[in-house]
């Protein structure tokens, strides 16, 4: 008698694996964020606010990113099939509604020191960047294997950029005020940092809205994958066919072919399965496999790679 079997969603995601570089970020990021924060204020430097002000973005959303892995790999229960693989999905949408916020209030605060400059002390300027400038570099080479993974982890990657930028332009800023004096560098150069990444946040956005409205994934020719179905032996129809991502590097696949009579339906699934596990890198998917003759009943065949080593 076969082992019987069900679907599995305990696997790890791709954010879980790059748990630890977020969690060493997190901290590196918090604690400079602080000592932005203060030395921007005290010396009324809106690069260095602006900059401090991406930090806490930063804080917030590798928090998010870390809080969202971690409940993405809880097991699924009865109730959440898929376990909570989505709230990875989230985090980066979070994420980036906080940097258009943050935009949004700098090119604010900049059009107020054009009209009104403010005179900022080069000295601290330069050597609070220069101190941030390390920092973000060191979060960005760990977050930066994982943001070609993780869309999650991507989000707190462009964090991070981000303040890598802001850093350059605000010792850009120090170095301008300290040689010419000139005080609309700094408001400038918040502009800048604000500017610069608004783009990438909106890339990032998109993609998140994409895997939430389940559209299929960029990376798959819905059409080509019709046609790539239909050309394994023994298929003779295809119809009603979906995939989508439930997180970054996890995506599913549903859809019914129709084979022909003279061949046997399990022979045909493995090869359907088969072709989309090797060719579009879709490891779940549910198959229902209907018979050319109508006399004949359909028979639903859900199953995964998984299930097939097991039965």
């Amino acid at each position: 008698m076969p082992k019987k079997t069900g679907h599995s969603h305990s696997l790890l995601s791709s954010g879980g694996k790059h748990r630890g570089p977020l969690i060493i970020a997190f901290v590196l990021t918090g604690s400079y964020m602080l000592v932005e924060f203060i030395v921007g204020f005290t010396i009324n430097s809106l690069a260095l606010i602006s900059d401090a002000a991406h930090m806490g973005t930063d804080v917030l959303g590798i928090g998010m990113a870390l809080a969202a892995i971690t409940l993405a790999n809880r097991p699924a229960t009865s109730q959440r099939t898929y376990g909570l693989y989505r709230l990875e999905v989230l985090a980066p949408l979070a994420n980036g509604i906080l940097l258009f916020a943050v935009a949004g209030y700098v090119l604010f605060e900049a059009i107020q020191r054009f009209s009104e400059p403010t005179e900022i002390p080069g000295v601290p300027l330069l050597i609070v960047s220069s101190i941030g400038l390390v920092i973000n570099l060191v979060s960005f080479r760990l977050l930066r294997a994982g943001s070609k993974e993780s869309l999650n982890v991507k989000g707190a990657y462009l964090e991070v950029l981000a303040d890598l930028v802001g850093s350059v332009g605000v010792i850009v800023a120090a170095v301008v005020l300290l040689t010419t004096g000139w005080v609309y560098a700094d408001a400038i150069v918040g502009v800048g940092i604000g500017l610069f990444i608004l783009p990438r946040t909106w890339k990032m956005i998109r993609q998140a809205l994409r895997i939430l409205l389940e559209v299929a994934p960029s990376n798959i020719d819905m059409d080509e994958l019709r046609t790539s179905v239909l050309t394994v032996d023994g298929v003779v129809e295809v119809h009603d066919f979906h995939v989508w991502t439930i997180t970054s590097g996890m995506e599913s696949a549903s859809g019914h072919v129709v084979i022909a009579a003279d061949h046997h339906y399990q022979n045909v699934l493995d090869s359907v399965l088969t072709l989309l596990r090797d060719s579009y890198q879709i490891e779940h998917a549910t198959i229902q496999c209907e018979r050319a003759h109508l006399e004949d009943r359909p028979t639903r065949c859900n199953s995964n790679e998984q299930e097939r080593r097991e039965a």
